[in-house]
């Protein structure tokens, strides 16, 4: 019995290392340079262990190949990652309809709210409901919303002047700018997109913030949890196993479908993502001409509203963290925006600002911008080719030949560091866009929010929410360095976010008229 037992443990042995590198030699025979994989972990063994960084391997391998592609693996996929911003544009724009879908690295499950989000759905599905969220973010729409963004920042305003003002301020408080702004970017998400009053800043642990933290920190269960998904499909489909787990799954739908209903029985009008959902399904009226007529199941509406979640309570957050950051680290930026913001509050006579205001900043924009070339916390769009491809490259002559089913890879993250692509990448440096040099950057070498079709829906609530909030906070507060600050920016390579290795610590000391 031992000997058979060990016969079928060796078969087994040899059958899962044989099933473990299948692909190995997937590059090799394409005659295309590539990374190496190691078994299941494929090229990325340095993240996994936790040595380096995604941002710090991306832009490694971006730089230690030639030519316009270089291979590289997911595990046991293999994946063409792209260097030429010619390719780029090319997949991303002129060529979409053979990469319509991105990379669907969840197994489809009608139970799992983020395996039937917009980002995971595909081709006439992912059309109809891109076309259904689109009017959420236009000009109108975005001015509507605006008012419930700037309430959010003014709580967080006024928490920072109440908090601290029994202090001696003289040289400023430290403040972990980091919870200070994923509190602001939830309570901003559960107002605009769940229709929920909450203030994170007084009620530190309340429920909404609390769930939201736990879905969207990828701890290590979670990401073992997704390691696994990814490596067995067909068993997480068989067990009918989801991402985000029931309980956080059944909270999202009572919010979402007990606030629908509350809203149709007593004729409730409010400009954020239910609203429009509501007139999706036709529970309310309106205006909207529609261009489909698919009905959409509870789970697809709300899976669309935890997709905002997850898109803007990180990543937004990072980018306002990475912003105040650079700005504490180049004084001469920051003094350079405080005399803009200072002409706007001026002009605005002490009032509030406004939409049209924070969009005629140009000096804000431009640091806005490089702040996104910087840390494009989106660091890769991804995309599966959806029919046999061929490209070749007007500069090299390269030609490169996709079939139907495979992945391609655009590190945003390698090419915005390029010094190709800027000069003295690692420089923060917010002239790069200005009205004049803005015109002379590669189009394909700068895609915070991808590019094309398929970009970022939510680009322009996420640049309208970061802008607000460094309108007030350069505004009030001059950003230093403190005890904590991590200088110089080292990158923690025990995070699966991207965040300084000591934290977003900073010191804020007020400005004149905060004190009054």
């Amino acid at each position: 019995m031992l000997l058979e037992c060990l016969i079928a443990l060796v078969i087994f042995g040899i059958w899962f290392y044989r099933w473990g590198t299948k692909n190995n030699d997937f590059f090799k025979n394409r005659n295309i340079a590539y990374e190496k994989p190691v078994f299941l972990m494929g090229s990325g063994q340095e993240v996994l262990m936790r040595k380096k960084t995604a941002f710090q391997v991306l832009c490694e391998y971006h730089q230690k190949f030639d030519g316009i592609v270089y291979g590289a693996f997911d595990s046991r996929q293999p994946v063409f990652v792209v260097r030429e911003p010619e390719m780029v544009k090319h997949i991303l724009i002129k060529d979409f309809d053979h990469f319509v879908n991105r990379n669907n690295f969840l197994p489809p499950n009608r139970n799992d709210l983020f395996a039937n989000s917009l980002i995971m759905m595909e081709n006439d599905e992912w059309r109809d409901m891109r076309n259904t969220l689109s009017p959420a973010f236009t000009g109108s729409k975005m001015r509507q919303m605006f008012d419930l963004m700037l309430q959010t920042v003014d709580e967080a305003m006024t928490y920072l002047r109440d908090e601290y003002k029994q202090e001696d301020v003289a040289n400023g408080f430290e403040v972990d700018v980091k919870d200070l702004t994923t509190r602001l970017t939830n309570d901003i998400i559960a107002s605009t997109a769940f229709g929920l009053q909450v203030n994170s800043f007084r009620d530190k642990e309340n429920e909404f913030y609390m769930k939201s933290k736990d879905a969207t920190s990828l701890s290590s269960s979670q990401q073992l949890k997704l390691f696994f998904m990814m490596l067995f499909p067909k068993v997480v489909e068989y067990f009918n196993i989801t991402f985000l787990g029931k309980e956080f799954s059944d909270y999202a739908k009572h919010l979402v479908l007990d606030a629908m209903k509350y809203r149709q029985e007593n004729k409730i009008h409010r400009p954020d993502m239910i609203n429009l959902l509501m007139e999706a399904r036709g529970m309310i009226a309106t205006d909207v001409q529609k261009s489909h007529f698919r009905q959409w199941s509870d789970i697809d509406v709300v899976a669309q509203c935890v997709l905002f979640l997850f898109g803007g309570f990180e990543t937004s957050s990072s980018i306002m963290s990475f912003a105040a950051h650079e700005l504490m680290e180049y004084p001469e930026v920051q003094e350079k925006l405080f005399e803009e913001i200072q002409e706007i509050h001026q002009q605005l006579q002490g009032k509030a600002v406004t939409y049209e205001a924070l969009n005629k900043m140009t000096y804000l924009d431009m640091v806005f911008s490089e702040v996104l070339r910087k840390w494009p916390v989106g660091l890769v769009s991804d995309r599966t080719c959806t029919k046999d491809y061929e490209y070749v490259s007007p500069t090299s002559g390269e030609k490169i030949s996709i079939k139907k089913g495979e992945l391609v890879r655009i590190p945003s993250c390698a090419l915005h560091r390029d010094a190709k692509n800027f000069e003295n990448p690692e420089v923060f440096d917010p002239e790069r866009f200005s009205a004049e040099n803005k015109l002379k950057i590669v189009a394909g070498t700068y895609l915070p929010f991808g590019l094309g079709p398929r970009n970022c829906i939510g680009n322009r609530f996420a640049t309208l929410e970061v802008k607000a909030f460094l309108y007030y906070l350069v505004r009030d507060y001059s950003l230093e360095a403190s005890p904590k600050t991590c200088l110089p920016m080292e990158l923690d390579t025990k995070s699966m976010t991207m965040k300084p290795k000591t934290g977003f610590w900073l010191q804020l000391r007020p400005r004149n008229h905060t004190r009054d």
